[in-house]
This record gives C-alpha cells, sequence and structure tokens, in this order.
C-alpha cells in the first residue's frame, strides 16, 4: 500500500477546532435545557455523590455539574 492518504483518522486524532473539545459557554444550544441522557447522567452522578439534584440546569450547567461530579466520584476517567 502506498502512503497517498495523508489524512488521519478524525476518530483516533480528532481536529483541534473541532466541537468534542468546546467550551460549554460557548455552546450555541448551551442555554437550552439540558438532554435527557445529561438529566439520567447527572441523577446518577448526584446520587453516588450524595450531592443535589437541579432538574432546571441547562445544556452547558449540566455539562459542568457532570464534570465536577466526575471528579468528585472518580467516574467517567
Amino acid at each position: 500500500m502506498s502512503d497517498d492518504n495523508a489524512h488521519s483518522n478524525p476518530k483516533s486524532d480528532p481536529d483541534p477546532n473541532s466541537n468534542a473539545v468546546k467550551d460549554p459557554e460557548d455552546w450555541t444550544t448551551g442555554d437550552e435545557p439540558m438532554t435527557g441522557a445529561q438529566a439520567s447522567y447527572l441523577k446518577t452522578l448526584s446520587e453516588q455523590a450524595k450531592e443535589p439534584f437541579d432538574p432546571d440546569l441547562t445544556k452547558a450547567q449540566a455539562s459542568k455539574r457532570i464534570d465536577e461530579l466526575q471528579a468528585l466520584t472518580g467516574r467517567g476517567r
């Protein structure tokens, strides 16, 4: 096989400008209510961390709270 394909695999070498690493503060939909998946995971993490669950968070707030609770519980690493 030749080395004609100079492109890397985007799944193993993500674009540094991709949305995968975008700050929740910069999300265009960050002010919308959190998704069902976020709510479910956040509720689970809140229970494990013995922290209150806030069902009224936005997508951006939920993402940040998930990061905080993952750090507290050791999950998601």
